[in-house]
């Protein structure tokens, strides 16, 4: 590599994909890479966080639909015979 930086390029075309190339790399090998790991940690808690919710959500349908039943069950036998 250390030839490419002291290789003289007349064609204005060369040079600037020798630049772009020289700056791809050095971005490549900077401490930027972290900005893959954080997308994935993002990934992760979103995904925690959509599975709490719908367990909540499941508990929450239960629940509603056994108290549903139990209205309903009441409400049938409103001949004043029983207490619900």
């Amino acid at each position: 590599m250390n030839s490419l930086k002291n290789l003289r390029i007349n064609d204005p075309t060369l040079q600037f994909a020798l630049i772009y190339l020289r700056g791809r790399i050095a971005r490549a090998r900077s401490e930027e890479t972290s900005r893959g790991a954080s997308a994935v940690e993002w990934v992760v808690i979103s995904a925690i966080v959509v599975t709490i919710v719908a367990a909540v959500g499941v508990i929450i349908t239960r629940a509603l639909k056994n108290k549903a039943g139990s209205v309903s069950n009441c409400i049938g036998s409103a001949d004043g015979s029983s207490k619900c």
